[in-house]
């Protein structure tokens, strides 16, 4: 079985930055067709935040964080979040699939996840 791990939450002031990486671990080899960043409330649902084809380079955004947060990728997968309020708080899960999904910012298209890292922003 594939593991992803995300890393990179922390507690910041309204307006501060972070950035998230997310790894893999495991005993098989595997390549990422798709990739995304998912964030969830307590008691609400896991949301879209971004996503990006690999073979394509192609970025998707949820409108909320457009010109604010960027996802790219080079051996991890990485969300970097600027201008963050707190709003943006919320547990930031990393997903993957081996195949290109058709609704990105869809949950349900993923089989791959990590276990989440917290992201607090509060003054």
């Amino acid at each position: 079985q594939v593991e992803l791990v995300e890393s990179g939450g922390a507690s910041v002031q309204p307006g501060g930055s972070l950035r998230l990486s997310c790894t893999a671990s495991g005993h098989i080899s595997y390549s990422w067709v798709t990739m995304a960043w998912f964030h969830q409330r307590p008691g609400g649902e896991r949301e879209g935040v971004a996503a990006m084809f690999s073979d394509s380079k192609v970025t998707l955004y949820a409108d909320s964080v457009k010109g604010r947060f960027t996802i790219s990728r080079d051996s991890a997968l990485y969300l970097q979040m600027n201008s963050l309020g707190p709003d943006d708080s919320a547990m930031y899960f990393c997903a993957a699939d081996s195949r290109w999904v058709s609704s990105p910012l869809q949950s349900a298209e993923y089989s791959y996840w990590g276990q989440g890292t917290q992201v607090t922003v509060s003054s």
